[in-house]
């Protein structure tokens, strides 16, 4: 068993994922993590300290810390505007890259990773852990065993009832920093489209607005006025809320279309001040449909309707009932990060691959600049054929 030390670049959200990944029973330590914040990098010491009974080094310069320590990976789960930086760092020096997602901020940017991981021969794995939930994987196996025949047509409905609180009171909001919230967010359903649709989006339309958020009052960015980003469900309505970013130029609710490359057709509709929170998938083969009624937990199902029926039938002619596993994302945090150790280890593919990530975020970008264009058809950039070949 090959004995791993991984370090951590961003200790605070998301970094909280490494601690799935030390288990010194396994072999695999966190030995250091980088942040420049000081009070989230001394809370993640202490964490660290408090929970494993280890001591960790910490680092305010992720170059220091790359340059210092002897990593056999590390996480990035910094802001998404410091991915490319961070991890083009990582990959150049032939550190292997958990990255969190979305890949970058940019089409460019992502290929520049790919790139990059491809001439060091370094490890790169993107945090898509939607491929690791449960109801995802059982509509997967659906469509793979022909239980609907051939798929053609996929949307999916998602709502964000903490939009607000998440997405519109620090940098998310501001474009330059995300560029749109059909990458933060959307990155995971579009992946997820894909997947299951076998193929990816190679031309896209979209129409959106912001058509709430910026109409609120914002706080001035002096540093004594931190963001109140807590999922609060007294936040309501969104209307009545105030605390906003200082800078709102990222729409509030997104759709587009999507035209993919093996004929398959797909929707996804986002909006980030519904009273509820949920994705909701309808996928349509030449033989039935599926839908989730839930994305995880207690009483999520996914229902088949493989039988004609010429009036509404709620449930299905056959219902799968998933079972709530314990964990961040329904379990799936722990699945991916477990395949992360697999991957280092040689010991397993992951689900997920980084030209797969680079598509989540290339049709993003694509539906965006469709949405900021009046509704212009966007063709999405294709890789080239060494980079869409590559093993990584």
């Amino acid at each position: 068993m090959k004995k791993l030390r991984l370090g951590v670049i961003g200790t605070c959200g998301r970094g909280a994922l490494s601690d799935y990944a030390h288990n010194t029973n396994d072999g695999v330590e966190i030995v250091a993590g980088m942040d420049i914040n000081s009070d989230m990098l001394n809370k993640f010491k202490t964490r660290y300290r408090d929970k494993f009974k280890a001591e960790v080094n910490g680092y305010t310069d992720y170059k220091e810390m790359l340059e210092k320590e002897q990593l056999d990976g590390v996480f990035i789960t910094s802001p998404d505007f410091c991915h490319e930086e961070q991890a083009y760092y990582a990959l150049s020096h032939g550190v292997p890259v958990y990255l969190e997602k979305p890949m970058a901020i940019t089409i460019e940017g992502c290929d520049r990773l790919l790139e990059t991981a491809r001439t060091n021969k370094t490890k790169l794995m993107v945090g898509h852990n939607m491929r690791y939930m449960d109801f995802t994987n059982k509509m997967k196996d659906l469509i793979d065993s022909g239980a609907i025949g051939e798929v053609k047509a996929i949307w999916c409905r998602h709502f964000v009832s903490y939009g607000g609180d998440a997405y519109f009171r620090d940098w998310h909001a501001d474009r330059s920093k995300s560029t749109s919230l059909l990458l933060q967010k959307g990155a995971h359903d579009i992946d997820i489209i894909h997947w299951l649709a076998g193929g990816f989006s190679r031309r896209v339309i979209g129409m959106g607005n912001l058509s709430v958020y910026d109409k609120l009052p914002r706080r001035t960015d002096a540093p004594e006025n931190k963001p109140d980003i807590s999922f609060d469900v007294s936040h309501w309505p969104p209307m009545k809320q105030t605390g906003f970013h200082p800078i709102i130029d990222v729409e509030d609710h997104n759709m587009i279309m999507m035209q993919l490359e093996n004929g398959t057709q797909a929707c996804y509709l986002q909006c980030h001040y519904t009273p509820d929170a949920c994705r909701n998938y309808t996928i349509i083969g030449t033989e039935g449909r599926i839908e989730n009624y839930g994305d995880y937990g207690k009483d999520s199902t996914i229902e088949l309707w493989d039988k004609r029926n010429n009036s509404f039938c709620l449930n299905g002619n056959v219902t799968y009932r998933l079972i709530a596993e314990p964990g961040s994302h329904g379990g799936a945090d722990l699945k991916i990060i477990q395949g992360f150790v697999d991957y280092l280890r040689e010991e397993k593919s992951p689900t997920t691959t980084p030209q797969a990530s680079r598509y989540a975020v290339a049709t993003g970008c694509a539906g965006a600049e469709s949405i900021r264009h009046l509704g212009m058809p966007v063709d999405v950039k294709p890789l080239p054929d060494e980079i869409k070949k590559h093993q990584y």
